[in-house]
């Protein structure tokens, strides 16, 4: 089990996982799509609610440049419904309870948190291109203002 972090030119690891409603969504589901696939501690939260409204209200936009977005967190299916449907986010959330992809995308793992070392989510957001590989790679980002940095960062 790797704790590497993902680097430009990587091949995205595949996954599939149960959104909100519990329906199941892989990241094939979107090939020769470019897509966003983030990765957020806990849903509604307040950083985590910033950041996920900052991808609603920007998705028009980004998709109007052909990009899809996923927020993937370990909070289970029923937790991600109330919280898409209090924020009427109109992207998939996906839930990673055993946090294995996660894992594999470098998002879980050491951290630190208020001068401590912890193990938690490393809030992490990345960009697949249509070839399934790796566009960006961005660990430990900030919740506020993301998406506009996101967008300058790759010409969105």
């Amino acid at each position: 089990m790797s704790t590497g972090r993902l680097a430009v030119g990587d091949r995205a690891p595949a996954f599939t996982l149960p959104d909100a409603d519990g329906t199941e969504v892989s990241l094939s589901d979107y090939a020769g799509k470019k897509v966003i696939v983030y990765f957020y501690p806990a849903a509604a939260t307040p950083g985590c609610t910033k950041q996920a409204c900052d991808f609603r209200d920007s998705l028009t936009e980004l998709n109007g440049e052909g990009v899809d977005v996923i927020g993937i967190s370990p909070d289970k299916p029923e937790k991600l419904a109330r919280f898409r449907d209090a924020e009427q986010l109109n992207f998939p959330l996906l839930s990673d309870p055993d946090k294995k992809v996660l894992t594999e995308w470098g998002a879980f793992g050491e951290k630190k948190m208020y001068g401590k070392t912890v193990t938690g989510v490393i809030r992490s957001t990345f960009l697949v291109g249509t070839d399934g590989t790796i566009e960006a790679a961005q660990y430990n980002v900030r919740a506020t203002g993301h998406v506009a940095k996101l967008r300058r960062d790759l010409s969105l």
